[in-house]
């Protein structure tokens, strides 16, 4: 076994504990802070797979900037101080871990679907390794909608907490 794929095989049960700590954890600053170990392990996965300028902006743009924005949202909302509900956790949980389990499956095999030729021409812009390429794959027709549809979440996410926030100083 050589040393890449042990080092691929630990950056994905890294990445896979991670992603359930983001999930399991109730205090949403622990569930924040497993979702940057998650991110370092996803950037180290780039790196066993030789694509370093993916590796690096994964860093910068996920681990650094939106990371320090998830978390200004949490203690802008103050979250850490509200009360426990109490849940039933016998059918919803099943409903809601069916549901997630079938949406989870959908959504793999539309992306499977949809990025088949896509694979092919992206595949050169990775191979060249130059800023330039991918940026021009980027904004190309395959990539240009997806790019913007994040940017306008981004903004959804900060419009929203500024409105909650609002609300809760009055």
């Amino acid at each position: 076994m050589s040393l890449d794929l042990t080092f691929f095989i630990i950056l994905a049960i890294m990445a896979a504990v991670s992603a359930l700590m983001v999930i399991l954890r109730k205090n949403p600053i622990t569930s924040a802070m497993s979702l940057v170990l998650h991110f370092v392990s996803l950037a180290g996965l780039y790196l066993t797979l030789h694509a370093q300028f993916m590796a690096v902006i994964q860093m910068l743009v996920y681990a650094g900037a939106i990371m320090v924005l998830v978390v200004f949202v949490i203690m802008l909302l103050n979250l850490g101080r509200e009360e426990k509900m109490a849940v039933r956790q016998s059918a919803r949980a099943a409903i809601g871990i069916g549901a997630s389990m079938v949406l989870g499956a959908l959504l793999i095999w539309g992306l499977t679907q949809v990025m088949r030729p896509v694979a092919a021409g992206s595949s050169q812009a990775m191979v060249n390794g130059q800023i330039a390429s991918v940026g021009k794959a980027l904004f190309s027709t395959a990539y240009v909608f997806p790019f913007e549809m994040v940017s306008l979440v981004l903004l959804a996410a900060a419009v929203g907490a500024v409105v909650l926030t609002k609300r809760n100083l009055k």
